[in-house]
């Protein structure tokens, strides 16, 4: 893993994990099912985020999460019997490390997870061996060097960059969207299809104001901000300025594009 999860494991942060999964639950899953019978491993898991998605798009598919965080594991298997679904087993593992033998799995899912990983090299070929000939990997990232907005500000701008130098001091990359393809070719995994799933939100897409801008991108940013400070990497009157910029796009005049990346292979 790396060092730290830089947005820690608190209430707020599983709140706005769920708000994210819920306000890009069309944009990153609609297009991902598994058949009848297939048994899927869902790696890094976390609060269950996109868990309850998965396991209610393919109810006939059976799946196993797993989480390197106990309390994450417990927050996912209350949302999982409030949604009603009993097709998830979870599993304490280290992604570097799983506890099962090799092919073991149909298909093999990971969403925003080798951002946070020191070596995400050697968590790909983990997830490799466990998948099964002919079994798919599918892997979805964020970059936040993609995130672009009207009005501009520089502070906000520099609050963003203060959250990627926070994730790369803590051994993770925030502009990992954009390495997908090139990482899991060296990964070994064939036919690797990368598709980019841009969020654009400007003030007749309320849901996404509100779901997006505010509750997932700036939250996140805002979520860091004792550290960044902390760690010098900005000015305190600096970052909240970045802050209120960033709140200041979802205004009715204000705009805010962000890019994520999905890309599916092949053993």
């Amino acid at each position: 893993m790396a060092r730290e999860y830089v947005h820690g494991y608190n209430a707020p942060e599983a709140a706005r994990l769920l708000d994210q999964a819920s306000t890009l639950t069309e944009l990153l899953h609609g297009d991902t099912a598994y058949p009848a019978g297939s048994l899927v491993l869902e790696a890094g898991c976390g609060v269950g985020a996109q868990t309850v998605t998965l396991a209610a798009k393919s109810p006939q598919a059976s799946f196993v999460s797993v989480d390197l965080s106990p309390a994450s594991l417990e927050r996912a298997k209350a949302r999982v019997g409030e949604a009603g679904l009993r097709n998830v087993k979870f599993q304490e593992a280290d992604i570097y490390r799983l506890p099962f033998s090799e092919a073991h799995f149909d298909h093999v899912f990971v969403c925003f997870v080798l951002e946070h990983l020191a070596r995400p090299e050697a968590a790909l070929a983990e997830l490799r061996r466990v998948l099964k000939p002919g079994g798919t990997l599918t892997v979805i990232e964020g970059d936040h060097g993609s995130a672009y907005f009207h009005p501009d500000s520089e502070f906000a701008r520099r609050a963003v960059q203060g959250l990627v130098e926070l994730q790369r001091r803590a051994g993770g990359d925030a502009l990992i969207g954009r390495r997908l393809y090139p990482l899991l070719v060296q990964a070994g995994v064939r036919e690797v299809r990368v598709s980019p799933r841009m969020v654009y939100v400007d003030a007749s897409r309320p849901t996404l104001v509100d779901g997006f801008i505010r509750k997932t991108f700036t939250a996140m940013v805002e979520g860091v901000s004792e550290q960044a400070i902390r760690q010098g990497l900005i000015e305190a009157g600096s970052w909240r300025q970045g802050i209120r910029d960033l709140y200041r796009t979802a205004e009715a005049d204000g705009t805010f594009c962000y890019t994520f990346f999905k890309a599916i292979g092949v053993k």
